[in-house]
């Protein structure tokens, strides 16, 4: 669970500084260790130690991506990509997620990936209180 902790939380604190987080991380690390046994995580891992994290759930009209986070280290190697196919050979499309709007990254990935903007909110609905952005895929599309 630490190994999944460190993925979450180096990716958070390293890439996604337009959102800093607002639980410690040792709040953060509770809230894994209660995640994981929950099942619909799954990791990456190479050469040992674990990579990147997949988090995704099934809602009533669309599967959902709730967490996707590479190790900064292992940024545009191919992990992300890899989660990312794995999560739609597994849920139900249309796929959702959110991320930050200013999280320029985030969005070229999954933009590239074909996901498209169908929302942007000014943050009142996340902890962070940071504008997001609502991203569909569709199957085919």
């Amino acid at each position: 669970m630490d190994a999944v902790a460190d993925v979450y939380l180096r990716s958070r604190n390293e890439l996604v500084s337009c959102a800093p987080l607002v639980h410690s991380d040792a709040s953060v690390r509770a809230w894994i260790r209660r995640l994981v046994p929950a099942g619909r995580t799954t990791v990456a891992t190479a050469d040992g130690a674990i990579v990147g994290l997949l988090v995704v759930s099934t809602g009533a009209h669309y599967g959902w991506i709730d967490q996707l986070y590479v190790l900064p280290s292992w940024i545009e190697r191919g992990v992300g990509s890899r989660l990312l196919d794995f999560a739609r050979r597994e849920l139900p499309a249309p796929i959702r997620l959110y991320t930050f709007q200013a999280n320029a990254r985030a969005r070229r990935f999954y933009e590239r990936h074909g996901f498209q903007a169908v929302a942007f909110g000014d943050g009142s609905t996340n902890e962070e209180r940071c504008p997001d952005v609502l991203y569909e895929w569709r199957a085919g599309g």
